[in-house]
């Protein structure tokens, strides 16, 4: 199980009709797209889905036609996350769970709670949960961190929660989890920008934004790096880099779902209190797309 969880997880956004409502036939074209070039699992009702802005009965109808749509092609992880302990407790137990592998869960926001507090949330969500569960820790957006004696004694204590997704750039504290962890609980990288070095340290892997737009040749940074090629690995670190800022300028998944839409993949509409990107931003991200394309159609993406 834990296995299925290395190498690049999608963090899959939501697309959106004109009017609001989910674009369904979109969300096919982007699971095809991405499980086509090369990601080994994806992630839905992240941050990047914009789960915060749907309602209950969407986030379910999301997960079961995501599961349709994966088609067991690829393993699904799904986000149930939320300050109200009781309340994600509730959510998890009323969902069924056909199809999809394990559960990502950040870190409380808003309450801010103290290491006892976010140990106790997730000690209660391993008890209830039907799945393996994978922490996400993203102190960025929670102002909350999980701090590394909470995730080993999380670990320790549950063998269902099986890794940690990781975005507090906080090498040293990743290092500790890295050296203290037991064997198959897995650290992934939170952060496309940070994966290459992190993965020097000994993770394995990351669950990734860019990844919606150019799954094709982060998957090759990913691949060479989890193989130790790391001159190959660099090569596509430095081919990304401005990319993956600029997807991030203006906030996430502003700057992926302007991607998207150049590229043909979905409509650039976002719930607010997310706006798209200004048309600078969008015009420099389609600069990136088409020099990336252009100068490296076939360099370095296979690992063969």
């Amino acid at each position: 199980m834990v296995n299925k969880f290395k190498g690049v997880g999608v963090a899959l956004v939501t697309p959106f009709h004109e009017n609001g409502n989910i674009d369904y036939d979109s969300l096919q074209k982007l699971i095809d797209y991405v499980i086509q070039n090369q990601v080994d699992y994806v992630v839905s009702l992240g941050t990047t889905g914009e789960s915060s802005t749907l309602s209950l009965e969407e986030r379910y109808e999301l997960l079961d036609f995501t599961a349709q749509a994966v088609a067991s092609r690829v393993p699904i992880v799904a986000g149930f996350s939320g300050n109200n302990t009781q309340k994600v407790l509730k959510e998890i137990s009323g969902y069924h769970f056909k199809q999809i592998d394990a559960i990502l869960s950040a870190s409380p926001h808003y309450n801010r709670p103290n290491q006892e507090g976010i140990y106790q949330h997730f000690d209660a969500i391993a008890k209830e949960a039907p799945l393996p569960i994978l922490l996400y820790n993203v102190p960025s957006r929670t102002a909350s961190t999980i701090n590394p004696t909470t995730t080993l004694k999380l670990m320790h204590n549950h063998s269902n929660i099986i890794g940690i997704k990781d975005a507090s750039n906080d090498l040293a504290s990743i290092t500790c989890l890295l050296k203290e962890k037991r064997e198959g609980f897995v650290v992934l990288s939170g952060d496309d920008l940070h994966t290459l070095p992190l993965i020097a340290c000994g993770a394995e892997g990351v669950i990734s934004v860019i990844a919606n737009v150019l799954p094709r040749e982060f998957s090759a940074l990913v691949n060479f790096a989890m193989l130790g090629r790391y001159d190959k690995a660099r090569y596509w670190h430095y081919q990304l880099a401005n990319l993956i800022d600029l997807l991030f300028v203006e906030g996430s998944p502003g700057g992926v779902k302007a991607a998207l839409n150049l590229v043909g993949i979905c409509k650039e509409v976002l719930r607010l209190p997310l706006t798209k990107v200004n048309e600078t931003i969008k015009s420099e991200i389609l600069v990136e797309i088409q020099k990336i394309r252009t100068e490296n159609t076939t360099k370095y993406t296979s690992i063969t």
